[in-house]
């Protein structure tokens, strides 16, 4: 239960940095900011080759996670 509340925050505090440092006007509603954050988390993971789900909080993770969130936000705007 406490795993699904973390990723709904976690998701939700990625999602708005990477729309707060992403260039330009991003529109999105809350629950679209919220998958936003969790998918950029998971694919920081999956460059950065895994690891433990969940293991701890570090800046570097928190870095990666916004910038996989960036990166989504790029790919939904210009190639698709």
């Amino acid at each position: 239960m406490f795993n699904v509340i973390g990723a709904i925050v976690g998701g939700l505090l990625i999602g708005w940095a990477a729309q707060f440092f992403y260039p330009g006007p991003v529109h999105m509603g809350l629950g679209m900011t919220i998958l936003l954050g969790i998918g950029g988390s998971l694919l920081a993971g999956l460059v950065a080759g895994g690891g433990r789900y969940g293991a701890e909080v570090n800046r570097a993770g928190c870095l990666a996670s916004i910038i996989g969130a960036m990166a989504l936000i790029f790919i939904g705007r210009h190639l698709l």
